[in-house]
């Protein structure tokens, strides 16, 4: 049986609990403490994203299989501004918020597979996985 997670962002709580399930699901899927804290560290920040610039959204959470492979998938879902420009959020050291711009791109790099969807003024869904090695 495959476990998901929904966890509401609409405050500082909801990214705190979304990180928990995050290590939580991780773990139960057999991932070591380093790939746990890459996929708490990713979910985090979407789960930040989502408050500072939509003010509520969703992180789902879920594991994955494929290939024989084992994994976790994020899913970031919002239904803020949605994002302008997305080339220049992409670029490592941007940031909006005067954070230190580790954003998306570091969420890409931590994850093995990302997918960024936006749409101005619908919203913006990012999904991310992580395959068990």
């Amino acid at each position: 049986m495959q476990v998901q997670t929904h966890v509401d962002i609409h405050s500082e709580w909801g990214i705190v609990a979304a990180r928990q399930a995050g290590r939580k699901l991780a773990r139960e899927i057999g991932f070591g403490s380093v790939d746990q804290a890459r996929i708490t560290t990713a979910i985090s920040e979407l789960a930040r994203n989502i408050y500072l610039y939509a003010n509520r959204g969703q992180i789902k959470i879920e594991e994955v299989t494929a290939s024989g492979k084992r994994g976790i998938k994020i899913i970031a879902v919002d239904e803020g501004p949605g994002i302008k420009d997305l080339r220049r959020v992409m670029e490592d050291g941007f940031t909006t918020s005067g954070g230190l711009g580790a954003g998306l791109p570091g969420v890409k790099r931590l994850m093995d597979d990302f997918n960024l969807h936006s749409e101005l003024n619908e919203g913006t869904t990012i999904t991310a996985t992580k395959w068990l090695r």
